[in-house]
């Protein structure tokens, strides 16, 4: 099939590798336009851009869809099918109604649950045991037409959203590939989402990473496992910002403190008083210094009877 393909960050190149892998003809690329990124604040490239000029293929970066002009451009390709995955911008209609079979989207939740932008943090937030990844037919709502295809996977127990998006991302790539196949011989199946169940999941926002040490240890691990690798769990020093990468809970543990003091260094990390329980700090990273494991890090053991957040 000719598909155009539409992504834009990490998650979306094993799928679109998968494609070029593929008998299929990726005859469009498009993908979110170069942003300033880094302290330099340099233009920088989607990850989907790098993949497709790698291999030659032709990259669109629009502003917006609704542009009549791009509508056209998409039309004079004679897609087959579109294919989105990760990429950024809301399809219209006139885009939906292009493709000789839609447009198909990979979605890293098990739908309906998780719809929008931020379904793997969400999964770690709620502290699901399971999630996975769907391969949909897209309609004008958000996330809400008929799963095609759907894979199960667990979550990790000390899972961070980095890890959990690679993994997913694969799975996804698994998916479009068979689905795809699927798709051509007419074999498919599209099941329509229940109305029970279905929850969204909207952008982070940088300040959701911000400890409440009042919460139980229980949920702020939740927390730092979801906000790794952005925009990384945070509470305060010495009145500077200290973020927090790894961290266990002990729930068992007998409130020794106030919420946020750190209690002691043991071998297993920095022990801070959270509201029910301790959270365990293995591995941290002050102002203008690179992420340090608690266990290398000497000035750990002068924090005991510190207390974060103030």
């Amino acid at each position: 099939m000719r598909i155009i393909y539409a992504g834009s960050p990490d998650f979306a190149v094993p799928a679109l590798r998968a494609l070029i892998d593929s008998e299929h003809e990726v005859v469009c690329v498009l993908t979110q336009p170069d942003r300033p990124a880094g302290r330099g604040r340099k233009l920088t490239p989607p990850p989907v851009k790098v993949c497709a000029s790698e291999h030659n293929l032709p990259v669109l970066q629009p502003e917006t869809l609704r542009d009549p002009a791009i509508q056209q451009q998409l039309r004079d390709l004679e897609p087959d099918c579109m294919v989105v995955v990760a990429y950024g911008l809301i399809l219209p209609q006139a885009i939906l109604d292009i493709p000789r079979y839609g447009c198909i989207n990979v979605h890293a939740s098990l739908l309906p649950r998780h719809r929008g932008a931020a379904p793997v943090q969400a999964a770690i937030l709620k502290g699901d045991p399971i999630t996975g990844v769907c391969l949909m037919q897209m309609e004008a709502g958000l996330d809400t037409g008929p799963v095609l295809l759907s894979k199960i996977t667990d979550v990790g127990s000390y899972e961070t959203t980095g890890e959990l998006t690679e993994r997913l991302a694969d799975l996804g790539a698994d998916i479009l590939t068979r689905g795809l196949q699927a798709l051509a011989a007419g074999i498919l199946q599209p099941v329509v989402q229940p109305k029970a169940g279905a929850t969204y999941a909207g952008k982070i926002a940088k300040a959701q990473a911000t400890i409440d040490w009042t919460e139980p240890a229980s949920e702020i691990v939740l927390r730092v496992r979801a906000f790794n690798p952005w925009p990384v769990a945070q509470t305060l020093l010495d009145a500077k910002q200290f973020r927090i990468w790894r961290a266990i809970a002990d729930d068992c543990l007998i409130d020794q403190g106030m919420p946020g003091e750190i209690i002691e260094l043991t071998s297993r990390g920095l022990v801070v008083q959270a509201g029910h329980g301790v959270l365990i700090l293995q591995e941290v990273q002050l102002p203008g210094k690179s992420r340090v494991a608690v266990a290398d890090w000497p000035d750990a053991q002068l924090l005991p009877g510190t207390v974060l957040g103030l």
